[in-house]
């Protein structure tokens, strides 16, 4: 028996929170490799060109075919712009720090974005989950606000970016008329040729000369097999499946995957502001997107000489 799109599309986004709890911890590990952020970035889209290439040659025409809005939102929203961001605010921070604002903030910015397009306002319960996450987010800067660490003040603003431009690129996935193989591909063809033109340019520096064998094989796992190929394809199907604002539930598991995770391997021990912060988030994010009950219609009485 087949599954439901449902589970099909759950169990996807399940795979994909530990494929991105391995991105946020990686974030924070870039600053103590041997690559750099272009390096980093390379793999990530290089990667899956290489190994989809036939696959997105036999797609080219649908590829181009995309509306300029929805290709512009992709390719900004998980690009370029998303992984400079991101690996900048993990620099500043922590892998907490990334693996809670990032995919935790998304349902709030998604939501936004539904509002501007004519969506109602969140209520209730969906409007109590977004107060919830935007207490968490609160709760972990807090601590570095009085007195002020403009680091990670700078590293958690650059987060906050990068949140928003991948709610960009969820609700891009949506209006798009492509395969998870497709929007792939749509996503790494620019990116990789704008990071190409920033090194060889030499807006951005590269390490690759005097990177380590097992620096750039550990990247190339986890940045180009794993967040480049297979979370998204596996993203762009859930995508499909359950619909942008659903698949923002990814975020409520992430941030415990994330902090868990970073005391064995990156050796962090999360203080009170991330103990606090990321069950606010967690929490908010499965109420920001718990679908309400509909209530059962009344049935109509029948006439007793019906």
């Amino acid at each position: 028996m087949r599954p439901s799109a449902q589970v099909q599309g759950t169990l996807a986004l399940l795979v994909t929170v530990t494929i991105w709890a391995a991105f946020a911890l990686s974030a924070r590990a870039l600053s103590a490799s041997s690559l750099l952020p272009a390096d980093a970035a390379l793999l990530r889209f290089g990667v899956p060109l290489v190994v989809l290439l036939p696959a997105l040659w036999r797609r080219r025409h649908r590829i181009a075919a995309v509306r300029p809005g929805p290709a512009v939102k992709i390719v900004c929203g998980a690009g370029v712009p998303f992984f400079l961001a991101a690996m900048h605010g993990g620099a500043l921070t922590s892998a907490a720090f990334v693996g809670s604002i990032v995919p935790g903030m998304v349902p709030l910015f998604v939501s936004a974005l539904m509002v501007a397009r004519g969506h109602r306002v969140p209520r209730g319960t969906q409007a109590a989950g977004l107060a919830l996450i935007a207490a968490g987010v609160a709760a972990l800067v807090w601590r570095y606000v009085v007195p002020v660490d403009a680091d990670v003040l700078e590293g958690a603003g650059t987060l906050l970016v990068a949140s928003g431009l991948w709610a960009l690129y969820t609700v891009g996935l949506r209006e798009v008329d492509l395969d998870p193989v497709g929007s792939i591909g749509l996503l790494c063809l620019p990116s990789f040729a704008v990071i190409g033109l920033l090194v060889l340019t030499g807006v951005l520096p590269t390490g690759f000369a005097h990177a380590t064998a097992g620096d750039i094989v550990l990247f190339t796992i986890v940045q180009g097999l794993g967040v480049g190929l297979c979370a998204g394809l596996l993203y762009a199907f859930a995508i499909r499946r359950l619909g942008a604002q659903r698949s923002a539930t990814v975020g409520s598991l992430s941030p415990v995957a994330v902090v868990l995770l970073a005391v064995p391997l990156l050796d962090e021990s999360p203080p009170l502001a991330v103990i606090v912060g990321v069950p606010l988030i967690t929490a908010g994010v499965v109420l920001a997107n718990r679908q309400p009950r509909s209530r059962p219609r009344p049935r109509p009485e029948v006439p007793a000489d019906a």
